[in-house]
């Protein structure tokens, strides 16, 4: 498993970079690539949906920290966010291919260790995103009963609430929507993903600037800028403390973005185009997040009554800010509930191109056999969609969802698998390329040049640290009910993956195949 050359794109003008890249690291064109750089850069934006992940998390944000939190954290996890995603698109430039990071891993750790490189990174990488299609499509499914809750008169009025049960089936449908559309052709998918990323960018905007104009009340500048809340609530005292809990929030909604690369032989030059996806991505995710947190927050004068189970949003906070500004000027909460409608939208979307990547994560490990049934899932129909992957992919998220019925400590570990776990896998080909690697790279036409090792090790130590400090206890005293899982769940999904190479898949995977004739 040498490291191949860079030169069989300049063999012939007309070929496709993207396409023949992909010849010479020995997989033929199976999937139609049909996406312009545009495309590819939608799918990542709308799967980091600064409006999925800040309103599903809002509440943490305030709890630990409030506005000095929110505002300044958000530009933390923002810029740590970018090198990540740099050394990944620097990556991805040399290997563009729907198998993404195991791809990168197994190429980059060098023939000895490449299988197993390739079997811990891939494992990671799929079950994080089946880990992080659940937690979207979950959010948008209590994000709809709050919406009814409101509908029909607040908690505070006799409205409806719905039962967990009623919670899950509302995911379900959720999921088989997201299923159908992705069983479309491709370039039904661009257009959606394209229409994502618009509503998106539009609905931030929209939002920043009426709810802290239609609220008869508003934050000050200091108060946004400068507030630090620590009634928490959970026992923790310490700032320094406080303040790490809550970037949670921002590190949660900046993930996803290796979706341009799982996307990259669907896309038109993929070897450039790919990597513009990943960082344009999330440089203007950090922007218009920004604007997000910044808008709402002016429209927050009382931080315990948000986040209240009393109140009439039953202490979904974003939903309350909506709810309350439109209630306190008009007498209703008709146009907060519209506007919430706007956010479900996006988490729709975000929701949709989520299986999209994850379908395409499957069709390519199983095209080098990792996965049971390997040759099932890889299988593409005739509009070159890999169909079974994609319905695969619905099925296990909805099966994780199941958890919460049982328990939501239970479902909150396993969605945390959604932030660290993805990030394990993000960082495991940065960390072969900055030491096993590190003088065989050979870039692509995107690379850091020398600065490509310090900027890769800086993506390592961040992951490192993050890891570590969202596996911390978020509640004293610790209880079986409040312990924080991450690690558990975390750790148990390396303990499975080690365990079934060392019994079992050592003896037959031996990494990325050649399906060349």
């Amino acid at each position: 498993m040498g490291l191949p050359t860079h030169t069989a794109q300049k063999g012939n003008g007309s070929l496709d970079t993207g396409n023949a890249r992909l010849k010479e690291l020995g997989y033929k064109q199976e999937l139609k690539r049909d996406l312009s750089v545009f495309s590819n850069f939608a799918f990542s934006f709308s799967i980091i949906s600064v409006l999925t992940g800040i309103t599903t998390l809002y509440n943490t944000g305030l709890n630990f920290g409030g506005p000095v939190s929110l505002q300044y954290g958000w530009f933390i996890a923002g810029g740590f966010t970018m090198i990540v995603g740099l050394s990944m698109a620097e990556i991805c430039s040399s290997y563009p291919t729907s198998g993404g990071l195991y791809y990168w891993s197994a190429k980059l750790a060098g023939p000895n260790w490449a299988p197993f490189a390739s079997w811990i990174t891939g494992w990671s990488n799929i079950v994080g995103q089946w880990a992080v299609t659940t937690s979207v499509d979950f959010s948008l499914a209590q994000l709809i009963q709050v919406i009814i809750l409101l509908s029909t008169g607040g908690k505070n009025g006799g409205g409806y609430e719905a039962s967990k049960y009623v919670v899950i089936a509302i995911h379900g449908g959720i999921l088989l929507l997201h299923a159908a559309l992705n069983s479309l052709p491709i370039a039904v998918l661009s257009f959606f993903g394209q229409l994502a990323a618009a509503w998106n960018l539009i609905g931030v905007l929209v939002l920043m600037i009426l709810i802290p104009l239609v609220a008869t009340e508003r934050a000050s500048a200091e108060f946004v800028f400068t507030h630090f809340n620590t009634d928490n609530g959970d026992g923790i005292n310490s700032k320094a403390y406080i303040f790490v809990l809550g970037l949670l929030m921002s590190q949660y909604t900046l993930t996803g973005y290796d979706a341009s690369a799982h996307m990259t032989e669907e896309t038109k030059n993929a070897d450039k185009n790919g990597p513009k996806g990943i960082i344009s991505a999330i440089g203007i995710s950090v922007i218009f997040g920004w604007f997000y947190i910044l808008g709402i927050t002016f429209a927050v004068t009382n931080i315990s009554s948000l986040l209240s189970e009393d109140n009439d949003a039953g202490g979904y906070a974003i939903a309350e800010i909506f709810y309350q500004a439109f209630k306190g000027r008009y007498g209703n909460g008709v146009g907060g509930i519209i506007c919430l409608g706007v956010v479900a939208v996006a988490i729709f979307f975000c929701g949709m191109s989520s299986v999209t990547s994850n379908s395409r994560m499957v069709y390519a490990f199983s095209r080098d056999g990792a996965m049971p049934l390997s040759s099932l899932w890889h299988k593409v129909n005739n509009q070159e969609v890999p169909i079974n992957a994609v319905w695969l992919s619905v099925v296990i998220s909805f099966c994780m969802a199941l958890t919460y019925l049982g328990s939501e400590v239970a479902f909150q570990a396993m969605v945390s698998i959604a932030t660290i776990g993805l990030y394990i896998a993000y960082a495991l080909p940065i960390f072969f390329r900055v030491t096993l690697a590190r003088k065989s790279f050979i870039p692509g036409p995107f690379n850091l040049g020398r600065n490509g090792v310090l900027v890769g090790w800086i993506a390592v130590l961040w992951v490192a640290t993050i890891s570590i400090l969202f596996s911390l206890p978020v509640t004293y005293p610790i209880t079986n009910e409040t312990l924080n899982y991450t690690p558990v769940a975390v750790g148990g999904l390396l303990i499975l993956t080690i365990s079934s190479w060392i019994l079992w898949a050592r003896h037959w995977f031996k990494g990325p195949v050649t399906n060349l004739e």
